[in-house]
């Protein structure tokens, strides 16, 4: 893989926590920045398209994804989302032809310690340049079908669909 292209939604990967209002918020996107830090070897662009909570990611906004990764160059495609709605959005992405997307997100924002952010991320990055088109869900060192996963809300983590 030679050129990687990365659209940011939101979701916990971005938020930040703003102490004076006891307040989370979508900030900037953080992917490109933990990109740079551990230095891939890669060229990746980013398009910053939403900053909403997934909860709040509407059908006309994943048109506006699916539109976006379509009319873009590069066949591999990395999306950061909110956990909450990142199946909906895989199945709308599914079917764009020539491309491999995968989503990925995190269950604590990427500027906490400790945070899952960077590992998804990298097991997201490993993903996109292996696997054929199609689209995929890179969580908790797992990739999923997203028609075969679920988010376990009370175990905070995602999981095979029975």
């Amino acid at each position: 893989m030679d050129n990687l292209l990365i659209v940011t939604t939101g979701g916990t990967i971005d938020k930040i926590y703003f102490d004076a209002k006891s307040d989370y918020q979508v900030g900037e996107p953080q992917i490109g920045g933990i990109l740079e830090e551990y230095r891939v070897a890669f060229r990746f662009h980013v398009i910053p398209l939403l900053r909403k909570d997934s909860l709040f990611v509407t059908d006309a906004d994943r048109q506006l994804l699916r539109a976006t990764i379509a009319a873009q160059e590069e066949s591999r495609v990395l999306v950061t989302h909110g956990t909450d709605s990142m199946v909906q959005t895989a199945e709308a992405l599914a079917g764009i032809p020539g491309k491999t997307i995968v989503l990925t997100g995190a269950l604590n924002p990427a500027r906490f310690e400790g945070s899952d952010a960077v590992f998804n991320i990298g097991c997201a990055v490993g993903a996109v340049q292996s696997l054929p088109e199609g689209v995929y869900i890179a969580m908790n060192g797992r990739i999923w079908n997203p028609r075969k996963v679920r988010k376990n809300v009370e175990a905070n983590r995602f999981e095979a669909m029975d």
